[in-house]
């Protein structure tokens, strides 16, 4: 029966492709554990219309968040958030973001040792968040 051993072998590829990129999509910006959620802007604007309150922290250099920054964030730039953890709260649903993924990842990588167990990322960044044409908060 060939058609039923070329399906096994199928199967046999497919299983070992989903076992050698496992580590790598796991890994790819949901932090250390792989266990960091990751939030689409449009996810996260539908939260906020809908009143729940999130901890939106900027992790953006401090002259980027004063350009802009999205509604109600507060600034731990990347650089400083080693010795200025404290100022995210352990308890709440907090989202991390950067320009791009990469920084917000890397912030949950520095968090998720310390027990943050209530992080995620927005998986777009900032910049999804302009390209969508979502609402900014503009220095005053």
């Amino acid at each position: 029966m060939p058609g039923r051993h070329s399906a096994l072998a199928i199967g046999r590829l497919v299983l070992g492709m989903a076992l050698l990129l496992a580590p790598v999509v796991a890994a790819a910006g949901h932090g250390a554990s792989g266990l960091v959620p990751g939030y689409r802007v449009e996810h996260v604007k539908r939260l906020i219309d809908a009143g729940e309150r999130l901890v939106l922290v900027d992790v953006r250099s401090p002259a980027a968040f004063g350009k802009g920054r999205l509604p109600g964030a507060r600034s731990v730039p990347l650089g400083e958030l080693a010795r200025r953890a404290v100022e995210v709260p352990r308890s709440g649903r907090v989202i991390l973001y950067g320009e791009t993924i990469i920084d917000a990842s890397e912030a949950a990588k520095l968090l998720e040792p310390l027990g943050y167990r209530n992080i995620g990322v927005l998986e777009d960044g900032f910049n999804g968040w302009v390209a969508a044409g979502l609402p900014l908060e503009r220095p005053r």
